[in-house]
């Protein structure tokens, strides 16, 4: 327990460090494209393409994909469900704000630094499911309950198809799969390149998270968060007991799985918001107490599972 501890007090500093020099100066929220492409296109990348390497798998496991979607979309509807009696803007607020989770800048360092290689293909194929939801399925819906929608709706799933396309990290869990299922391996060079580069994801990741982190809520803002992030930590909190406890897979995978029901919202529930003309300063509060909850929540869970 103290080594997991400590990890992941490690973590936590980290993140501190970004909020840090964000408030002195040294970095500013302007800097956050530049980190996040860093980390979307280099550093989680090579991580993923280091740790198939090293992975086995069969094609049973392809149904963690399914579980990724069905997980990432359940909370799109659970979160339309809590403001069922608002209006349709709030709909869709809760619609993007609820679901998916951020895998690839938050969960996988900690997947990453605390399960090894099995934990992050596991993760990988997880994510892989949960990105059809995030990166355009819950915000083409939203666009159709706020009523925002045009005549390009007819569109959307070939846009989606394509910004799936267009994700490096999804193209990885897409190619790594195929080749770990066919039983190929990179070249020893490319997977050595992939390690070095890929250790740099976590540092990266979490002082990405520290510079985007806002503690200020106004007390409206705190109810809309608590209802939200409560109703998505009970009900992660039981799938983790079910997942761990009945899915026909090793220790190693069930264990993973149940951990990863604690990962924070979807990042992209901001911007989504935006094009929305929603209440981004709420969504980037959810997103930060979200973050927050996450730290506790997962080390909680590796200590536990």
């Amino acid at each position: 327990m103290s080594s997991v501890l400590l990890k992941a007090g490690c973590f936590f500093l980290i993140i501190l460090m970004g909020y840090g020099l964000k408030k002195i100066g040294l970095l500013s929220q302007t800097d956050l494209p530049v980190f996040s492409k860093l980390v979307t296109k280099i550093t989680l990348p090579a991580a993923i393409i280091h740790n198939f390497s090293q992975a086995t798998m069969d094609v049973s496991m392809l149904v963690i994909v399914l579980i990724g979607f069905l997980c990432s979309g359940a909370y799109a509807v659970i979160g339309y469900g809590l403001f069922a009696k608002g209006t349709r803007d709030q709909k869709a607020f809760g619609l993007v704000n609820a679901s998916g989770y951020n895998i690839g800048c938050f969960t996988m360092p900690f997947v990453q630094g605390f399960l090894g290689a099995p934990g992050v293909a596991c993760t990988s194929l997880f994510d892989t499911g949960n990105a059809v939801v995030c990166t355009g399925g819950s915000y083409a819906v939203a666009v159709s309950v706020a009523g925002k929608g045009g005549a390009g709706d007819k569109h959307q799933i070939r846009r989606i198809v394509i910004q799936l396309l267009k994700s490096i990290p999804f193209d990885c869990y897409v190619i790594m799969t195929a080749l770990t299922m066919a039983g190929l391996r990179i070249p020893v060079f490319m997977d050595q390149v992939a390690e070095t580069v890929g250790n740099a994801n976590t540092f990266l990741s979490m002082t990405m998270i520290g510079l985007g982190l806002e503690l200020h809520m106004t007390r409206e803002q705190t109810g809309s968060v608590a209802k939200i992030l409560g109703t998505r930590f009970a009900v992660s909190a039981v799938l983790a007991v079910l997942f761990y406890q009945f899915l026909p897979f090793s220790l190693e995978i069930r264990r993973t799985l149940a951990i990863l029901m604690f990962g924070p919202v979807s990042a992209l529930g901001v911007p989504y918001t935006s094009m929305l003309e929603g209440d981004v300063n709420l969504a980037s509060a959810v997103n930060s107490a979200s973050i927050i909850l996450g730290i506790v929540s997962l080390t909680a869970a590796i200590i536990i599972f």
